[in-house]
């Protein structure tokens, strides 16, 4: 059985192997999918992280929900207490870049969103199994959101990260359905 930490190093040397053209066409395929479910028709508040590669491109996806008028939330992680909240983002100027080349919205620019006003979280990844199990980049942060959100959930992820087994904890929460450039897992009935 494969460790989580292997798990890791084996996604993240795949995910860097691709190339910069495939990564951006793929990424369009995903978000195109994504465009077409009914948890993004039906939103109107979305969570979303501001990506960096190798991860499913996201800033196009942010500009699309604006041009949709649809609000846009995306994460603030507070180090310290290991937690995050979520910030509206209404442009691209009020990011900072943080650790490890994240962005992050600048606090006195932006304004706290309520979980219960999440219509959609979408949660990123490393690798997903079909029943919805994610393995996250380590830090913990989505677990602990996870764990008191009661929204719908929805990752995004290139097919290669949705793997047949990882080892799975008591507290790992699934997804409710996974989105990729050939197909959609509909991982558990959407709340």
């Amino acid at each position: 059985m494969n460790s989580k930490r292997n798990v890791r190093i084996s996604m993240k040397e795949l995910l860097h192997s691709m190339t910069q053209t495939d990564y951006w066409q793929r990424s369009g395929y995903i978000a195109e999918s994504l465009y077409r479910e009914n948890e993004w028709q039906q939103a109107q508040t979305i969570g979303i992280t501001v990506s960096i590669f190798p991860e499913v491109e996201t800033k196009a996806i942010i500009a699309h929900a604006w041009s949709q008028g649809k609000r846009v939330a995306v994460p603030k992680c507070e180090a310290q207490l290991r937690q995050m909240d979520f910030r509206i983002l209404t442009d691209f100027s009020q990011l900072e870049c943080v650790y490890s080349g994240l962005f992050e919205p600048r606090v006195d620019q932006t304004v706290y969103v309520s979980p219960e006003e999440l219509d959609l979280l979408i949660v990123p990844g490393l690798a997903f199994d079909v029943r919805g199990h994610r393995l996250g980049f380590g830090g913990g942060y989505y677990d602990r959101y996870l764990s008191t959100f009661t929204g719908k959930t929805l990752s995004l992820a290139f097919k290669e990260q949705v793997i047949t087994h990882f080892p799975t904890e008591n507290h790992d929460l699934p997804i409710g359905k996974i989105v990729t450039e050939e197909q959609t897992f509909e991982c558990l009935k959407m709340k």
